[in-house]
């Protein structure tokens, strides 16, 4: 179709397993915890640790980096696969 961009896959994440991937965008579909989210330009408090314990609310949307894993503590995100 020629719309200038590559397709991505999404995942639907329900569980509290950690997730691997090359994930360009997070989105809530409802609140939700993050217990640990990685990638190589993220870190806490620019402290250079994962960022952790994030509280993620419903339609909320983490995009512009690449993120490498994500594990939730409770809720459902869908998760953008490059």
């Amino acid at each position: 179709m020629g719309y200038g961009y590559e397709w991505t896959r999404s995942t639907i994440i329900t569980d509290t397993n950690t997730h691997t991937a090359k994930i360009v965008k997070l989105m809530a579909l409802e609140d939700s915890v993050i217990h640990t989210l990685t990638g190589d330009h993220i870190d806490e408090n620019l402290a250079g640790g994962d960022a952790t314990a994030i509280n993620f609310n419903t339609s909320a949307c983490i995009e512009g980096v690449v993120m490498t894993s994500v594990k939730l503590t409770s809720g459902t995100v869908v998760a953008y696969i490059a």
